[in-house]
């Protein structure tokens, strides 16, 4: 069952593909924005496996995020998010991306998902 308070984390050492260079989001060898933002949907992820029903999954629908800090290749990094607010099939997360030792933090914002049939959404997006 959905409820508020879920938290689900996800974590990275940050790889030469995870870098802006690699992404093309930037030409710089330091962990990519879209990588910080993949790893913060994972963490929402997460948090919600094991708690949906039968071919049921959850789809992003919205982001905000502030990417406050570089980390360089070799970094560990870890996301984690907490269900913050439950409306409907509407599930909006709050989520942290830090460096692994916990004090420094890279990044922090908001994902929305919606929950959805995952072979009527896998059908509706072939056609």
């Amino acid at each position: 069952m959905i409820t508020e308070g879920l938290r689900g984390t996800a974590e990275l050492v940050v790889g030469r593909e995870d870098t802006a260079a690699a992404l093309g989001s930037g030409d710089v060898e330091v962990l990519a924005t879209p990588r910080v933002l993949a790893l913060a949907e994972a963490a929402t992820v997460a948090a919600t496996a094991g708690e949906l029903e039968e071919g049921r999954t959850t789809v992003g629908t919205e982001v905000a995020l502030s990417h406050l800090a570089a980390s360089a290749v070799g970094a560990r990094v870890r996301a984690e998010a907490r269900l913050r607010r439950v409306d409907g099939r509407r599930l909006f997360f709050d989520v942290t991306v830090a460096a692994r030792d916990g004090r420094t933090p890279l990044a922090r914002g908001s994902v929305e998902r919606v929950v959805v049939d995952r072979a009527r959404f896998t059908a509706a997006a072939r056609s």
